[in-house]
This record gives structure tokens, C-alpha cells and sequence, in this order.
């Protein structure tokens, strides 16, 4: 019984944490590099028919050049819509809007630019270790409560303990990987 808690334990703690990888690795693709993606504008709430839906139910996206970003809504009626989302989302873009589709030109970043996204890249990866931490804290917490409870023995609670911390520092170091990726790509000219 007290190996099935403490694997319920173990299971969702590395559950949390690789959710919270996952939710970093997510913002940082937000994050613009040289080259347009359609993660920067996918997610953004879009007011159509009265209803809020993010930009990627309403539109197909292509990158046809290296600094465009074209949007082509799957309804005509939706460009208007569209284009007063981008506007709204402050992203630093005019859209031109042609009646059909919606292009963004992305000017190409400066130096000062990319330093100041990668200061915010490291917050968001700060961020995801600090929720790692929290689900560390926490799981130790459960633990604790099971030996207290005599549900487990202090020397199981010590090896799931040494579990946890072996996950919080695999986890962190994905995020820290990530965030050296997004660095390079930021950087790089």
C-alpha cells in the first residue's frame, strides 16, 4: 500500500514537471527570432460572431519570405476581425490587410532588440524552474504527510525524496537546455 502512494507520488510529480517544461518550451516559441512563426500570433483572441477564439481556428498561416508573416482566414468576413486582434496585441506590427489575406512585415530585430528578448526568455525560464521548485515542495510535502500518517517508512519517504530531486534537477536542466537554444537563435545574425 505505502509503495502504491508514494508511486502515485513519484508519477505525479514528474507529471507536473514535464507539464511545466512543456508550458515554457511553449512561451518561449512565442518569443520572435529572426525568422516569423505563427506561434507569435496563433493564440491571440480574436472577437468574431461575438465569441472569442484564438487566431488559429479562424486562419492558415505561410511564411513566404524571411521577414512576412501571411495570415488567410478561412472566412472573408474574419479579416476585419483579424487584423483588430494584431493591432490590439501590440506586437510593434502594422498588418496590411488586402481584403483576402493579412500580412505582417517583420523588420529585422537590432542588437539592443535581441539582448532585451533574451533577458525575457531567461524570466520565462526562471519562471518554469520556479514551478518546478513549487512541485517539489509540494511532493515532498505529500511525502512527509504519508509518514507522518504511517502510511510509509521514513527510509521509503528518504528514496522518494532522492526521486524528487533527481526529477527537479532533470526537468530544470531541459528548461535550461531550451532556454540555450532560444539564446543561440536570438543571437545569432
Amino acid at each position: 500500500m505505502s509503495d502504491e502512494l508514494i508511486d502515485l507520488v513519484l508519477i505525479e510529480t514528474s507529471e507536473k514537471m514535464a507539464k511545466a517544461v512543456a508550458r515554457t518550451r511553449q512561451e518561449f516559441s512565442t518569443i520572435r527570432t529572426g525568422r516569423p512563426s505563427p506561434a507569435i500570433v496563433e493564440k491571440l483572441p480574436v472577437e468574431y460572431y461575438g465569441n472569442e477564439v484564438p487566431l488559429q481556428q479562424l486562419a492558415s498561416f505561410s511564411v513566404p519570405e524571411a521577414q512576412q508573416l501571411v495570415i488567410s482566414p478561412f472566412d472573408k468576413g474574419a479579416v476585419e476581425a483579424i487584423e483588430r486582434a494584431i493591432q490590439l496585441a501590440d506586437l510593434g506590427i502594422s498588418p496590411a490587410n488586402d481584403g483576402i489575406v493579412i500580412r505582417l512585415v517583420f523588420p529585422p530585430l537590432t542588437e539592443e532588440r535581441r539582448k532585451q528578448l533574451v533577458k525575457v526568455v531567461k524570466s520565462l525560464a526562471e519562471e518554469g524552474r520556479v514551478t518546478i521548485r513549487n512541485v517539489r515542495r509540494s511532493s515532498r510535502q505529500d511525502l512527509d504527510a504519508l509518514e507522518k500518517d504511517g502510511d510509509a517508512s521514513s527510509d521509503q519517504v528518504k528514496r522518494a525524496s532522492e526521486n524528487v530531486d533527481q526529477a527537479t534537477k532533470k526537468h530544470e536542466n531541459e528548461i535550461n537546455e531550451a532556454l540555450e537554444q532560444k539564446e543561440e537563435e536570438l543571437l545569432e545574425v
